[in-house]
């Protein structure tokens, strides 16, 4: 009954330490995902609102330019996977993952070739582990959004969609990562990034014009000096630099919303077991003291 006794205080010792370890990642998580928060919603508006512009300035004039220009066959199509760095939040990293299988398993349908870039520890130990091969992978800080990140990123998938396709280059880009909705309740989202979507500015989709009241029609056209081309070379590196941005706090905020929410959930199993343990040697030492108890009695009445 001693050693039993044993076990189960070295078991409620080690789960109480448990406990303190889920309660600190808690409390860090919930101590960083305000100004996250804040990212978020400071990086919404303005690359929204770039996209609207971008997409009314391309529909109103016809331009050609790389980056809106859709191929007429596309071969290649590079898929961005954001995931975290560390685990112990939840599902977050696997509904991300699961959502780019889905993704590329419909671009190989398609009889498209899939070049893959890795943000994140998670996403780099689930392609190593089953031997699949990428690109790159970016990793460290993925619960902070970093707009050096950003343009760095946006410099490695512009270049390969202005490499010819015989020379490693992509068609379109892909980015799989996860929208912030609230504290409960984060979705993996796909969006094409590149070539960019030229539709009316009221048409666009996802969460571009969500905050926005419809553009009133007018027959006015824009007139740019020196000339459209020039405008969108110089405002589609931004433009690019922004969704990205925006995709990384979205991504930023919601691993810090799932890490907080999945360590209040351990600290509740802890308790939970840290009772149970202690129930369960009050019992042990009971029956203990009963045993005793039988043994003095029954020595006593022998005598």
């Amino acid at each position: 009954m001693g050693a039993q006794i044993r076990v189960y205080r070295n078991k409620i010792a080690s789960t109480k330490s448990m406990k303190k370890i889920f309660k600190a990642m808690e409390m860090i998580a919930t101590s960083r995902i305000n100004r996250s928060r804040q990212r978020v919603n400071a990086a919404r508006p303005y690359a929204n609102a770039l996209t609207r512009a971008v997409s009314q300035v391309a529909s109103q004039h016809n331009v050609s330019h790389v980056l809106t220009t859709r191929a007429d066959e596309v071969r290649r199509s590079a898929v961005v996977i954001m995931t975290s760095d560390r685990g112990l939040a939840g599902s977050y990293s696997s509904n991300v993952l699961k959502e780019a299988e889905g993704l590329m398993e419909l671009l190989r349908a398609e009889g498209k070739d899939v070049k893959i870039y890795l943000i994140g520890r998670k996403a780099q130990a689930y392609f190593d582990f089953r031997h699949r091969t990428y690109e790159r992978t970016w990793t460290g800080d993925t619960d902070s959004a970093d707009p050096e990140r950003a343009r760095e990123l946006r410099q490695v998938l512009v270049e390969d969609l202005e490499t010819a396709y015989e020379d490693g280059g992509v068609d379109e880009i892909h980015i799989v990562y996860t929208v912030f909705r609230s504290m409960v309740t984060q979705e993996p989202r796909v969006l094409r990034l590149l070539p960019l979507e030229v539709v009316d500015a009221n048409a666009l989709t996802d969460e571009v014009a969500e905050e926005y009241a419809e553009i009133e029609e007018t027959n006015h056209h824009f007139d740019f000096e020196p000339n459209p081309e020039d405008f969108l070379d110089a405002v589609l590196p931004r433009y690019i630099d922004a969704r990205l941005y925006a995709s990384l706090a979205n991504a930023a905020t919601s691993e810090l919303a799932a890490r907080q929410r999945a360590m209040k959930a351990a600290g509740d199993n802890a308790d939970e077991l840290i009772k149970k343990y202690t129930r369960l040697m009050n019992n042990a030492r009971q029956a203990a003291i009963t045993t005793e108890l039988t043994e003095i009695v029954s020595g006593a009445e022998a005598l």
